[in-house]
């Protein structure tokens, strides 16, 4: 690699890194003084985790994010499933196209779209709180069902049909041959779509903001209310924590993704190809 080019990707990831590397730092000032450094100390974190509000929307969020992309995990791999049985290629491009709409969309236009929906819903059926928790998780399972399908369909693509087609020669149900045979192939894929569901319902805010109750609260619309006020680095320790959080479950999912890759390779026919004896 040329000497301009490392300068070029050391500039840009220093243009991306710095402001969380500032905020992580200053997570950890002594003093209340957001301006300047003034020591190292914890207080900040000890001040975040003796707050009830803060411990509240945790729960919230945790819950909400688990909710979603188990849901969203088991929804998506069922039409990952569903979509690659399809034959006619028209509507397998068509059910596609519409599945890719939610991850295209502009996060704003989804969440003001799904909030005049429910207000609407709620209203036709004569609810007094239009918004709730109900309505945020169906607008969490939404945004993440197509990255669960995105990370499950590659497996099912890859799938080896004699195999199931053996297992039902032996004696297998279609439904026993699937979770026998099928299931435990596709299960990289699986676990890398929950991680990346739960990443993204972890820390959505601009959905979350247009779709969620008064009387329910995650932790992305806490640092946004805390914004409002004085900004005090437990802010910072709380955003620290987050990206923390988010940084281990990519790595886990991508480490579940390169190993769902190399037993890909690894197996008979795999090896038998690549010594050339098929």
């Amino acid at each position: 690699m040329k000497p301009l080019s490392k300068l070029y990707i050391f500039l840009v990831f220093l243009i991306l890194y710095i402001p969380i590397l500032v905020l992580i730092l200053f997570s950890f000032n002594s003093t209340g003084n957001t301006g300047s450094m003034t020591g190292l100390s914890l207080y900040w974190y000890r001040e975040l985790f003796s707050s009830p509000h803060t411990f509240n929307a945790l729960k919230n969020t945790l819950i909400l994010a688990l909710s979603a992309s188990v849901i969203s995990t088991l929804v998506g791999t069922a039409a990952a499933v569903g979509i690659g049985k399809i034959k006619t290629g028209v509507i397998k491009n068509g059910i596609l196209s519409v599945t890719n709409v939610p991850m295209m969309n502009p996060d704003i236009v989804t969440g003001i779209s799904m909030m005049l929906l429910f207000v609407l819903v709620g209203t036709l059926l004569g609810a007094e709180e239009k918004l709730s928790f109900w309505t945020i998780l169906i607008a969490h399972i939404t945004f993440c069902l197509p990255y669960v399908i995105l990370s499950v369909r590659p497996r099912v693509l890859g799938l080896n049909r004699s195999l199931s087609e053996a297992a039902m020669d032996l004696g297998c149900t279609p439904l026993k041959s699937f979770f026998r045979v099928e299931l435990p192939a596709i299960m990289p894929g699986i676990a890398s779509g929950f991680i990346m569901a739960f990443t993204l319902s972890l820390d959505d805010f601009v959905i979350s903001y247009f779709t969620t109750g008064n009387d329910f609260q995650t932790l992305p619309l806490l640092i946004y209310s805390m914004t409002k006020k004085e900004v005090t680095p437990d802010i910072y320790a709380l955003s620290s924590l987050m990206i923390g959080a988010v940084l281990i479950l990519l790595i886990l999912s991508n480490v579940v993704e390169s190993k769902g890759k190399g037993k890909t390779e690894n197996t008979p026919a795999k090896m038998a190809e690549r010594n050339g004896l098929v």
